[in-house]
């Protein structure tokens, strides 16, 4: 039988909700998975970003008190997160958009560089 996610130190009912919304069941598929992996499901998901819901899943996978993340290795941890959030593809703002995106209809945003050229 699956552990349920809030199984893992930290973690409650409404992070357990989250992890069920992006299809993460059993705090085995969070441990699988990885801190980060599990957080980009979230993020994907719909869960807003935020830098203490993050290392409370860290801390937890880790067996450790959500408070015992300090000096270095939060700063660390800061890091990781905002490449988590960097790396997310923005939402298409309509289903329209997001139906072209999905097909592969809708062009690339051009970067700064590229708009100076035209």
């Amino acid at each position: 039988m699956a552990t349920p996610v809030s199984a893992i130190r930290n973690l409650g009912p409404a992070t357990e909700a989250a992890f069920a919304r992006a299809g993460i069941h059993s705090a085995e598929e969070v441990r699988a998975l990885g801190a980060d992996a599990a957080y980009r499901r979230l993020l994907e998901t719909g869960t807003q970003p935020h830098f203490i819901g993050y290392y409370v899943i860290v801390m937890g996978l880790q067996g450790r008190p959500w408070n015992d993340c300090q000096g270095a290795e939060k700063a660390a941890l800061r890091q990781r997160f905002d490449a988590l959030k960097a790396g997310l593809r923005p939402p298409r703002s309509t289903a329209l958009e997001a139906a072209l995106d999905a097909i592969g209809v809708v062009a690339p945003k051009r970067t700064a560089s590229a708009q100076e050229r035209t």
